[in-house]
């Protein structure tokens, strides 16, 4: 019997992208899709890509049934989870996109979202999303929150590096390139074509871009003392993908052999071989994500460029993996789906 699952968000693009994911997997079956604005409406009318599937109309949170529900996927905006996860059944498994319960600690929480923390008794059940690493208390877990798109890939290429000790932990600088779908679906001016083609611009610079507070949340967590990187992310005239230039102190074939020990077993991780470097357009609509590893010209110094699909590894595929390893489902069901090309 098919997992019934309810998608919270789904005039979004991420909720639009779980849609896509769950339609295609041979044992889950959508029975509630939420909005606010687009209540009322069908999926076709919002997005037109989707009208092949016989999908449920779009409702109110408040009008849908939970009491047959297996898993939800929230694909709601950051400060809206947590009140509506905690209004949900207390033994409802959950899978959050939103960045409301990523942080563990409160104080950080604040400090990053620029409101206190409202579900902290929830907080304590939430896993880390990030299955390649978390898988076996995502397995047990009701509610995980997937990462942010951005530190999944910043942490893609670092975690094994730092676990493994291999760089200097003083010395790191993630440049970063993001597609503009990572800003959402909601209308604001500088995402306008005329105010965002044919040119690119760096955003939360300085250390003040939100993802900076899962890098120093994981990254310590894994060294075991304070690490601290430089990130500075850019928006460019792209829909989806990201793509992280990363500058690391360590010995570029000690630093490609250690990602590739790693991922040898992850069957959405791909270690280039060493030299090369990856493009979003090779995962574009993928689970996948490619990591090259480069060395500089002054010895010591070492490049790797980690890149994924924004909208699918980066969230709601994410997102998918999570649900199949929370409801007991092979952990790449639904997922192998080749990136699209060109």
């Amino acid at each position: 019997m098919a997992h019934k699952i309810a998608i919270l968000g789904a005039s979004g693009y991420t909720g639009a992208e779980m849609v896509r994911l769950v339609s295609t997997h041979p044992n889950m079956e959508i029975v509630a899709l939420t909005a606010d604005r687009k209540a009322g409406q069908s999926m076709a009318q919002v997005f037109p890509h989707l009208r092949h599937l016989d999908l449920p109309l779009l409702v109110k949170i408040g009008e849908v049934d939970f009491s047959g529900v297996d898993l939800v996927v929230c694909a709601l905006p950051h400060a809206t989870s947590q009140s509506v996860i905690s209004a949900l059944p207390r033994d409802m498994k959950v899978v959050d996109l939103s960045a409301d319960f990523r942080l563990r600690d409160a104080a950080a929480y604040e400090k990053w979202y620029g409101q206190p923390h409202s579900a902290m008794d929830l907080q304590a059940e939430a896993v880390y999303g990030l299955p390649e690493f978390y898988r076996d208390q995502i397995r047990e877990a009701r509610i995980v929150a997937c990462t942010g798109c951005n530190a999944a890939t910043g942490q893609f290429a670092l975690r094994p590096l730092i676990g493994a000790g291999v760089i200097d932990l003083d010395d790191i600088i993630i440049d970063l390139k993001a597609a503009v779908s990572g800003a959402g679906r909601s209308l604001k001016e500088n995402l306008l074509h005329a105010e965002l083609s044919e040119g690119y611009h760096a955003y939360g610079v300085g250390g003040v871009h939100r993802h900076l507070g899962e890098f120093d949340q994981e990254f310590s967590l894994i060294a075991g003392r304070p690490v601290s990187v430089q990130f500075t992310p850019h928006l460019i005239p792209a829909n989806r993908g990201i793509l992280a230039t990363i500058y690391v102190s360590g010995d570029a074939q000690t630093v490609h052999d250690t990602l590739a020990q790693a991922y040898a077993d992850e069957p959405f991780l791909q270690v280039l071989p060493f030299g090369e470097h990856p493009s979003t357009r090779h995962v574009r609509g993928s689970n996948f994500v490619h990591i090259g590893v480069v060395g500089d010209r002054r010895p010591g110094r070492t490049i790797v460029i980690a890149a994924l699909d924004n909208l699918t590894k980066g969230s709601s595929g994410m997102a998918m993996q999570n649900a199949n390893l929370m409801l007991g489902e092979e952990e790449t069901t639904g997922l192998m789906l080749a990136p699209v090309f060109p």
